[in-house]
């Protein structure tokens, strides 16, 4: 597992995001730059497809898990997490 910032720790239960469903994102989002060395990770179609195949987590977990983002530092460590209420501008 990655390492969590004492915010992601936070976040993660402020927001009912488990280190499991934290892990399969890491494992199979996408990342894209979000500025300052940090990087976003998401899920989008071609991720949820490949979450989907691997059958890494039952079915009605990953509906739940692919609104879910992470920001991640250059370290490698997990700034924040959270779910997004709105589409991920690219």
């Amino acid at each position: 597992m990655e390492l969590l910032t004492r915010h992601a720790r936070a976040r993660m239960q402020q927001r009912g995001i488990r280190f499991e469903d934290l892990e399969a994102l890491l494992d199979f989002g996408r990342e894209v730059p979000a500025g300052g060395g940090r990087d976003l990770v998401f899920f989008d179609k071609c991720t949820r497809a490949r979450l989907a195949r691997s059958k890494a987590l039952p079915a009605a977990e990953a509906d739940r898990l692919v609104r879910s983002y992470a920001i991640v530092g250059s370290d490698g460590s997990v700034i924040t997490v959270g779910r997004r209420y709105r589409r991920i501008p690219r």
